[in-house]
């Protein structure tokens, strides 16, 4: 953000501070009591006073005019700063004026200047003042005409000319006068321009609100006037203008035990009307903004500010203070009992921003558990951070404990602080099962489940708090004092925190049982069986040494299958539903025949020539001669090879003529393609595939998505749909190769 646009954004905040100050001022401003204190006064005479109903008008004519300086135009809002800037500057010429004539009247000289040291040095004073008075109001003004400014000198040029003094005295009148009517003229002619403004205003919000809706409206006002940023300038300003006051007005130090209580009754002091109260809440939300920005910060380090996540921001903070604050009256009660009761809703705050640093924390931390990261700054870092979640809450609910007597609100904060604690307790224990498995040499085989029962004791833990906050309150509402907000609060943490927690813990727990019975009613593929498969498991990319089969034919490791089924109920390759089998015993084929498609001379063009059935086998059939042995990779080809039916050639290799029903095979996750027509298959890479291209062989195969053009051919040949091929480390551990496993065409 450039510097102009700094200002900028600052002069749009601080020029509208003071219409939110005039609106708590006039929210605190009593009427009746003060026309009480004017009658026992000495200006009970005076008419101005003598109309009430003329002052409460004035009253509301007060509000409309704050409430027009916060929605004015920033151009505007600076113009008429800077016009009562002009007339402030005016109305000090004219005390000047005024002062430099008393003081005259006072010394009763009436000769030459230079004869009198102190007339000369009062003389100069005046005149230096004056002329910088003009000064500023010509170039605030933005005028050449200096002259319009300058009345205030007609008394100093008159002592200047011997005038007498009682002259100068009309003089004086008469340079106020000038100045006067100057005003008056200046109102007069800019009279009518609210009125336009207004009417300005309206109709092109009546458009805007035609066009894009009231809600986007009230954003955009949002967004301009930065409601936020405004009410917390103005609130701290009320907060500096309390402690500067407090401070000031006493003799002696305050001693260190009393500066939280003043610091929580300086904080009840500012609380007294709505626009405080909402200035605080701006505040709450900037400082729990500030605390998590910090966290993220000595988590991260600057990779924080990259990936910034939009869920905390601080104003599930402002919003819980708004809400208690609305609910409990703080408005409403006197200071003291302000100071208590906020000092009880700042500790809910406080456990917010606790439960807000842990979302933030706990991700981090276990990918930090899991990953491979040597770092020991990086693992002091998220450890510190866990420790000071685990003790602080701790401590903060036996403070509570302490010093307050127990009700349902400091029970909701103590238990939302021993949540905090037992989730943090969590999250580090499964850090140090992730470190230990690190430092194993051989990964621990029932790690997943060993998880799931740490996750699963606190998550029980948590349950029960929150069962016992919901039975005292509930007992609290029959045998206490009974509220509508009070049994709305314990109507939705009942819902929140007990039902919906026991109904995902026992989805949880009925996943895992399903996915542990399907795991024993498939069945072991024997020895024979992973020899002929000769394959590694597709989930985890590890060899298979034991392995069930799914009813689809697909071989995976029980753990890792029963780890894909706590999420979900398919196959990891077909995504075809997996159920349990009524005979176990009973072993599925693990690869079914896949046809092979009817080739066709290069000397036929037949029209749509379809396939004679819907696949392709794998491996030589009966009576058939095993296929010839790979060639070396291609560097063309990224080291990627291709082993499909009865042939292997690299993409360097010239498509064959008779080349009329080739068959596609897609890779996944972009990597090349394959086709063949049965006989020979052909890896196109990236930069294969465009050479192929460019030099005119299949070009319409990479254009018409599905339909290729053979050599010599006047109709496109049907191209078999997809099948996925799958990485492997089958034939050598350093080199990729493909297989291809029969699926449902896509």
């Amino acid at each position: 953000m450039a510097l102009k646009e700094r200002m900028e954004a600052v002069l749009n905040v601080g020029l509208r501070v003071p219409s939110i100050m005039l609106l708590d001022v006039l929210y605190r401003w009593d009427i009746s009591s003060f026309f009480q204190k004017i009658q026992r006064s000495s200006l009970s005479n005076n008419p101005l006073f003598q109309y009430k109903y003329l002052a409460l008008y004035l009253h509301y004519v007060g509000y409309i005019l704050s409430l027009v300086l916060l929605t004015l135009p920033r151009q505007h809002l600076v113009q008429l700063y800077l016009y009562v800037l002009t007339a402030l500057l005016l109305f000090a010429g004219h005390q000047i004026s005024r002062d430099y004539v008393r003081s005259e009247l006072e010394s009763g000289y009436e000769g030459p200047l230079y004869l009198e040291p102190l007339t000369m040095n009062r003389f100069t004073t005046a005149l230096i003042c004056q002329l910088v008075v003009c000064t500023l109001c010509s170039c605030v003004m933005q005028t050449k005409r200096i002259w319009l400014f300058s009345a205030h000198l007609l008394p100093l040029v008159g002592r200047l000319c011997l005038v007498p003094l009682e002259a100068i005295v009309f003089v004086n009148r008469l340079a106020m006068i000038f100045t006067g009517l100057e005003v008056l003229y200046f109102l007069a002619s800019n009279l009518l321009v609210p009125y336009k403004m207004a009417k300005t205003a309206y109709r092109e919000l009546v458009q805007v609100v035609e066009v894009y809706g009231l809600l986007a409206v009230g954003m955009s006002l949002w967004n301009q006037l930065v409601l936020p940023v405004l009410f917390m300038c103005f609130w701290l300003v009320l907060f500096t203008l309390q402690m500067y006051t407090y401070f000031s007005t006493r003799d002696q130090p305050t001693p260190r035990e009393r500066l939280l209580f003043l610091f929580l009754t300086s904080i009840a002091e500012c609380c007294s009307t709505p626009y405080s109260l909402l200035g605080l809440v701006f505040t709450v939300s900037f400082v729990a903004l500030g605390v998590l920005t910090l966290c993220k910060f000595y988590l991260q380090g600057y990779r924080a500010f990259m990936n910034d996540n939009t869920v905390h921001r601080g104003m599930t903070e402002g919003i819980t203070l708004l809400i208690l604050a609305v609910q409990t009256g703080l408005i409403e009660l006197q200071v003291i009992h302000r100071a208590f009761l906020l000092s009880i809703i700042l500790f809910i705050v406080v456990a917010s921003i606790l439960q807000s640093m842990l979302e933030i924390a706990d991700p981090i931390v276990l990918a930090l558990g899991a990953s491979r990261d040597k770092s020991l700054w990086k693992h002091f870092r998220a450890v510190s951070l866990c420790l000071f979640l685990l003790v602080f809450p701790a401590y903060m609910a036996y403070m509570i404990c302490q010093f307050f007597h127990m009700d349902f609100w400091l029970l909701i904060i103590i238990s939302s602080s021993i949540l905090t604690s037992l989730q943090v307790l969590g999250t580090l224990l499964i850090y140090v099962l992730f470190m230990v498995e690190e430092w194993r040499k051989r990964p621990v085989e029932n790690m997943d489940d060993v998880i799931y029962y740490v996750n699963g004791t606190y998550r029980l833990l948590e349950f029960v708090v929150a069962l016992c906050v919901v039975a005292y309150g509930v007992s609290e509402t029959l045998f206490g004092e009974w509220t509508v907000m009070g049994s709305t609060i314990i109507f939705i943490h009942t819902y929140y925190n007990v039902w919906l927690r026991a109904q995902l813990g026992w989805q949880s727990f009925l996943l895992r049982r399903d996915a542990v019975n399907k795991i024993k009613s498939m069945p072991t593929a024997t020895c024979l069986q992973l020899q002929k498969h000769n394959d590694i498991c597709a989930i985890c990319y590890q060899d298979m040494m034991c392995a069930v089969i799914t009813p689809c034919s697909h071989l995976f490791h029980a753990g890792c299958l029963k780890k894909w089924l706590y999420v979900q109920e398919t196959c990891p390759l077909c995504h075809s539903q997996l159920r349990g089998q009524s005979q176990p015993g009973a072993t599925p084929a693990l690869l079914q025949d896949i046809p092979q498609p009817v080739h066709q001379p290069a000397n036929q063009n037949q029209t749509g020539a379809e396939p004679a059935d819907n696949g392709v086998e794998l491996g030589p059939q009966q009576g058939e001669s095993a296929p010839p042995p790979a060639p070396p990779p291609d560097p063309r080809s990224d080291g990627v090879q291709s082993e499909c039916l009865r042939g292997v050639s690299s993409a360097s290799q010239t498509p064959p003529t008779g080349l009329t029903q080739p068959i596609i095979f897609l890779w996944w996750g972009g990597l090349p393609w394959a086709a063949g027509d049965g006989e020979t298959v052909f890896i196109f890479g990236r930069r294969a595939e465009l050479k192929i291209a460019q030099e005119g062989h299949w070009d319409s195969f990479i254009r018409n998505n599905g339909y290729a053009h053979p050599p010599g051919s006047v109709q496109p040949a049907r191209v078999y749909p997809c099948s996925p091929i799958i990485p492997s480390f089958r034939n050598n551990p350093g080199h990729r190769t493909a297989d291809i496993i029969k699926r449902d065409y896509c």
